[in-house]
């Protein structure tokens, strides 16, 4: 959930720049292997679908990333259904959420025959246990917002308010353990303004995940040592606030931003990023999918990256609905992204003929 400074802050801050565009750019994924079986009391799940452009049914594109469906998600049998804040995609189609109100979710996504995202079934919800095998209690321990899977098939997650990450073994019923404590970063964050985005990062070793704060700030930890500082992930226009990890490809990350103003909304952007871990004034994104103007969009804060048909990337982004706040909604949009092929090397000059 968006913390209030940051609304406000992003707010006015958009108003002034609402002519300054942010500076974009795209590239591909990997999907880990999950084990969900049963997880938790099973609802019903109504997912209807929505256009990218419901003013104009003729767009089925952003750029070079094609629509590939999108569903609002609601259900009649639960209030809880609600602030739904990172997924990661697991075996046989299926899907994990973590919430605000220290809730976990799943499903099944329900593809086409090309491949489209239409529907979701299967639904399931829970309560994250605590250190004490309880459910979390209020705001202040329940609110989760980042989940990755490590390559143990353990989950994190991370939270804000009370800042931690919690370690989740998950056993062959797919029902998750009592957490321990992982190593978050030694800094000191605001109450409403946390650890947003975490991601697995194999390329750094099989127990090492990537942390960021919504401001931007990132950090390299492991299970077996400490939390070091990278590269800053943000867009060069500082409205945007970071939602989202999810790496991909070796050493790749996609990472995602919001932004808010009173007068354009809410505005999304997936940056893709070849390498997170070089300095500040090498990184550059390899390409850009932006939600801005009249399409579909909402306060997107959960990122998820899979292989698509025909050699493409799949994006999957979930929307947080604030707890059910008017106007907006709980999201779950698809787009395939394929790389242009390369280009090839220019030639190389003619030799210089030596002067006599």
């Amino acid at each position: 959930m968006i913390g209030l400074r940051s609304l406000l802050v992003l707010g006015l801050a958009g108003g002034m720049l609402a002519q300054c565009g942010p500076k974009p750019a795209p590239p591909p994924p990997v999907v880990l292997p999950a084990a969900p079986v049963k997880v938790g009391p099973e609802i019903g799940l109504t997912a209807t679908p929505v256009p990218l452009n419901a003013a104009d049914a003729s767009q089925t594109a952003v750029g070079r990333f094609v629509y590939a469906g999108g569903l609002h998600i609601t259900s009649a049998d639960t209030s809880r259904l609600h602030g739904l804040s990172d997924l990661i995609l697991t075996d046989n189609n299926g899907l994990e959420a973590i919430t605000d109100d220290g809730d976990r979710f799943s499903a099944k996504l329900q593809l086409d025959a090309n491949g489209r995202l239409v529907g979701l079934t299967d639904g399931k919800l829970s309560p994250l246990l605590g250190v004490d095998g309880e459910g979390l209690r209020g705001k202040t321990e329940g609110d989760a917002e980042g989940l990755t899977r490590l390559p143990s098939g353990e989950r994190l997650v991370s939270f804000e308010r009370d800042h931690r990450i919690w370690r989740y073994a998950v056993g062959a019923d797919g029902q998750w353990s009592r957490p321990a404590v992982a190593p978050k970063p030694a800094t000191v964050f605001p109450d409403n303004e946390g650890m947003e985005a975490i991601t697995a990062y194999p390329a750094a070793g099989p127990d090492a995940y990537l942390v960021g704060g919504e401001e931007g700030e990132a950090w390299l930890c492991r299970l077996s040592s400490n939390c070091q500082s990278i590269a800053p992930q943000t867009p060069n226009d500082f409205t945007w606030g970071l939602s989202g990890f999810a790496a991909f490809q070796g050493k790749a990350l996609a990472t995602l931003h919001r932004a808010y103003d009173p007068v354009r909304g809410w505005r999304a952007q997936v940056r893709f990023l070849p390498d997170p871990l070089l300095p500040a004034a090498k990184q550059y994104p390899l390409a850009t999918l932006m939600l801005d103007g009249p399409v579909t969009r909402d306060n997107f804060e959960g990122v998820a990256l899979a292989a698509g048909p025909n050699g493409a990337t799949r994006i999957y982004l979930l929307s947080d609905d604030n707890g059910g706040s008017m106007n907006q909604r709980t999201l779950l949009l698809a787009f395939d992204w394929t790389p242009p092929p390369p280009q090839p090397a220019p030639p190389a000059p003619p030799p210089r003929k030596k002067r006599r």
